[in-house]
């Protein structure tokens, strides 16, 4: 709210209250910086395989050495926790190497989500880009490394004989909420760990225990009567409408309104923290 000071023909001071225009502004820029992301897909894409190819610079395999290494890890565990967990092999090994796979997206979404602006801040400072296209190129970059992945999961089904069918639809609108979501957590935490940067090993700490509260490689089946409990973890409910249906299964009413929930309050607060601070992040990394 701005004030105006005026002084009256007697030395009284009228203070003029008008409303402040500069959110509204701040919220047409914003979507003006959104705009011109959009408009440089072909730029995002091409820094997303950049980043890529410069990871595994000099690499043999390339990225198919996070494949073979997941690979590797499925393997190894699917044989070890099927036993502690007295479940068949074959069953648990479908379920763990989709849902490690899976998990290993979320969480590269959510802890690159936290430097999507510090690692780029030589650009920032050099030239005018959009700085809602960072984290995008975050999610461009995690959805190449998930299609490298995803050969894993391909083969443990042909080796398992499974096949999830037509309930393997129901993937595509949860993934598409998952890239919603993977920009909107590199416009919330981007900023806020560029501010402040002991937040990186937080998200990183709070990542760790979400895994294994989030059924990823315990079935959410083992809780028993305490199933109902898991609809309140909003990480578990965002995994499930992606991992249930390319098990063949359709997650219940309840897990799809947690997930869209929690979507709606994490896009909600990203918007108004990059209205807020969009102008001040060149300063902060």
């Amino acid at each position: 709210m701005n004030v105006a000071l005026h002084n009256g023909s007697r030395g009284a001071v009228a203070i003029d209250f008008h409303p402040d225009q500069s959110f509204a502004r701040r919220q047409l820029l914003a979507m003006r910086d959104m705009r011109e992301a959009a408009g440089l897909w072909r730029l995002c894409l091409t820094l997303a395989w950049l980043d890529i190819r410069l990871r595994y610079r000099g690499s043999v395999l390339g990225p198919f050495w996070l494949t073979l290494s997941t690979a590797l890890m499925i393997g190894s565990m699917g044989v070890l926790y099927s036993a502690l967990f007295g479940m068949k092999l074959s069953e648990y090994m479908s379920f763990l190497a989709l849902s490690l796979v899976l998990w290993g997206f979320l969480s590269a979404l959510v802890t690159e989500a936290c430097t999507a602006y510090t690692s780029d801040e030589n650009i920032i400072r050099s030239m005018r880009v959009a700085y809602s296209l960072y984290p995008v190129r975050v999610v461009v970059r995690n959805l190449v490394v998930l299609a490298h992945n995803v050969v894993v999961v391909v083969l443990v089904d042909l080796l398992l004989w499974t096949w999830p069918g037509q309930d393997a639809l129901l993937a595509v609108p949860g993934l598409l909420l998952w890239l919603v979501d993977g920009v909107a957590v590199g416009l919330l935490l981007g900023p806020l760990c560029a501010r402040f940067r002991d937040i990186p090993p937080i998200v990183a700490s709070l990542m760790q225990i979400a895994f294994f509260i989030s059924a990823v490689i315990w079935k959410p089946s083992q809780l028993g009567e305490h199933e109902w409990m898991m609809a309140f973890n909003p990480v578990f409910a965002l995994l499930e409408i992606v991992r249930a249906p390319l098990l063949g299964q359709a997650p219940s009413a309840a897990i799809y309104l947690s997930a869209l929930l929690f979507s709606a309050l994490l896009c909600g607060a990203a918007w108004l923290l990059f209205v807020r601070v969009r102008g001040r992040i060149a300063f902060w990394v």
